[in-house]
């Protein structure tokens, strides 16, 4: 049966709150990974490593903020219902991305004696708010469930997120960087890599668990045939960037940086394909066989304001993230402040 506009509308702002969420796990994602490995770094190495994020990490978490705006504004109940059961964690994610924000800038101007307390701010922030939204993932999945099992779930999502996290970063480093810091960032990424399989693999083998509905669209024909390209590709991109790894230091010992951006770039594909196929299984529910999109939808009159802010905001927000990528490409060099 054919939908009206109104109809639509809800579907359209729950595409462009999966696109705020999805860009924001991939780009904040990098750099959060980058300041959970600034512990494992050398002294020298971490203002180049600050420096490779630095023009872009605060404007990351913009599509946080769009995100979570869409939600309260677009789909009021299941804001309620969703940030009500995930208050602490958002409560910690958001104390861990205020340590951040504070010590990237008293980083810099510190004195000798103090900077090496704000790297460890800085890399506790980082790990905050990773394991805080890894938390909120895993719980979100099992229908914001307050049982042992699911805050089992949650605990190994937050750790498995946040490898996925260190795996862009990593893979950020190795494209951003040079010389020892390369080699290292190419043996963090092998590190996280499989961490981060694993984590893919959890929630791939438990989403179809969580309802018969969710079961059924992936295990039932002709959906298990038509869909089997999902894991087939995101499994290939795994080989793909180990295989990757264990070439690239022959490579840059010869000074061939040919490649050195296939890692970043697959492992951004192993997440977009995550998210496709979780947005799949959810579709069209907000909180899993509770309340779906319409259900929570603010009336139509207020979504056709909104979209027409939207359709001003969201292509300057990606039209700056554009530029600013462009204007601050190639290797990373050590902060100045002169």
């Amino acid at each position: 049966m054919d939908m009206s506009f109104n109809e639509w509308l809800p579907v359209i702002f729950m595409g462009v709150m999966g696109l705020a969420m999805l860009a924001y796990v991939v780009l904040d994602g990098y750099d959060l990974g980058v300041g959970m490995l600034l512990r494992s770094a050398e002294d020298e190495q971490k203002d180049t490593m600050i420096a490779s994020i630095g023009p872009f990490w605060d404007a990351n978490e913009t599509w946080l903020v769009l995100g979570v705006g869409i939600l309260l504004t677009c789909f009021p109940l299941a804001h309620g219902v969703i940030l009500g059961s995930l208050y602490l964690p958002v409560a910690v994610m958001l104390v861990g991305l205020i340590l951040r924000g504070v010590a990237f800038d008293f980083r810099v101007k510190a004195r000798i004696e103090h900077k090496a307390a704000w790297n460890n701010t800085f890399f506790a922030g980082s790990m905050i708010a990773a394991l805080s939204q890894g938390w909120m993932l895993g719980f979100y999945i099992l229908g914001l469930d307050h049982s042992p099992r699911a805050y089992f779930f949650a605990a190994v999502i937050a750790v498995c997120l946040a490898a996925g996290y260190c795996l862009l970063g990593a893979t950020w480093l190795i494209m951003k960087t040079e010389g020892d810091l390369q080699l290292r960032a190419v043996r963090w990424a092998q590190r996280a890599l499989w961490v981060t399989a694993l984590g893919v693999a959890i929630i791939s083998l438990i989403t179809p668990w969580v309802s018969p509905r969710i079961f059924d669209k992936w295990f039932t024909l002709p959906y298990v045939v038509l869909l089997i390209p999902i894991p087939a590709a995101t499994a290939t991109l795994f080989w793909v960037i180990g295989r990757s790894l264990r070439r690239l230091p022959l490579r840059f010992a010869q000074g061939n940086e040919y490649g050195a951006s296939v890692p970043f770039f697959s492992a951004i594909g192993i997440f977009v394909l995550a998210f496709y196929g979780l947005s799949y299984s959810l579709f069209p529910y907000l909180v899993v066989d509770r309340i779906t999109i319409w259900q929570a939808a603010s009336a139509p009159e207020s979504l056709k304001i909104i979209l027409a802010g939207a359709l001003v905001v969201l292509p300057a927000i990606i039209g700056y993230t554009v530029f600013s990528y462009r204007v601050f490409s190639g290797k990373a060099r050590d902060l100045t402040y002169d």
